[in-house]
């Protein structure tokens, strides 16, 4: 059975101040966490040296890593400079994820602007070809996955990121349980999380559920979706059904928390996990 690693969106809370990435993953080790998500959202301020550091550092303490690349993307702007200043944010964050031995990166990829979702799709599609196109000139097989949005007016629906995976290499999805919640108003019953779960494995194979990456959190939400993250137990969000599926599917990889407590959380979701 594949491995779930649980951990933090970014440095725990508790990490000695101010917190370093190396200090993050010394106290994820300490909490008996298993991975981290590195959190480029407001660009990609990391240097060579440190980001080889990080990874001596993560790979000694048997951490895991992925990455979350900045949230100024957006694959289907009507300004061609923005979208490739959009495809250059993506490019960087794998690059520096590769160095740190991050195995994959989150991408929210585009916004609907109005657009037909049949014709957004095939845009996002065209240009993170292209993306991909250049990782693999420079042998860089980190993967790329576009996030499960929680709002009507992102990209990101469970159908669009599942079929987006399916048709091109090194494409995968982040599972965001609790944007996907926000969402649809919906989605939080034991049969609504294995149906997703279902989904990946009939379009993607057992495989891509033995290396998930997921997102898991409390959700405040209204009519238009996602309105902010809440610590689980202040939330409506299902969790222990949440565990029960996961369990039962036997997904492996990593469940990232990005309650607002990280840490906390991300340890009450591993017990409940455990005691399955």
């Amino acid at each position: 059975m594949a491995e779930l690693l649980f951990g933090t969106g970014g440095t725990p809370n508790s990490t000695p101040k101010p917190p370093s990435t190396i200090d993050g993953i010394e106290r994820i080790a300490e909490l008996g966490l298993g991975c981290m998500e590195l959190e480029f959202v407001r660009g990609v301020h990391m240097s060579k040296d440190t980001a080889l550091q990080v990874a001596a550092a993560a790979n000694k303490l048997k951490v895991k890593l992925t990455a979350h690349a900045p949230y100024f993307i957006n694959l289907n702007s009507a300004e061609i400079d923005i979208i490739k200043a959009s495809q250059y944010r993506i490019l960087q964050t794998a690059r520096i994820a590769k160095l740190c031995g991050a195995e994959s990166i989150a991408v929210h990829a585009a916004f609907y602007g109005g657009e037909s979702t049949d014709k957004v799709y095939k845009t996002v599609k065209k240009y993170l070809a292209e993306v991909l196109e250049q990782l693999s000139g420079e042998k860089n097989n980190v993967w790329i996955r576009p996030e499960i949005m929680g709002k009507g007016t992102q990209f990101g629906t469970v159908e669009e990121i599942v079929n987006l995976s399916a048709e091109l290499p090194q494409v995968l999805p982040v599972v965001d349980f609790a944007h996907w919640h926000a969402r649809t108003g919906q989605n939080n019953t034991y049969d609504e999380f294995a149906a997703v779960l279902e989904q990946i494995k009939q379009k993607l194979g057992k495989k891509a559920l033995d290396s998930m990456h997921m997102h898991i959190s409390g959700i405040k939400y209204g009519l238009k979706g996602e309105l902010k993250h809440l610590n689980l137990q202040e939330s409506d969000l299902n969790y222990p059904e949440l565990m029960k599926a996961l369990k039962d599917y036997r997904v492996g990889g990593f469940a990232i928390c990005e309650s607002p407590n990280l840490e906390e959380d991300a340890l009450l979701l591993k017990s409940t996990y455990e005691s399955l």
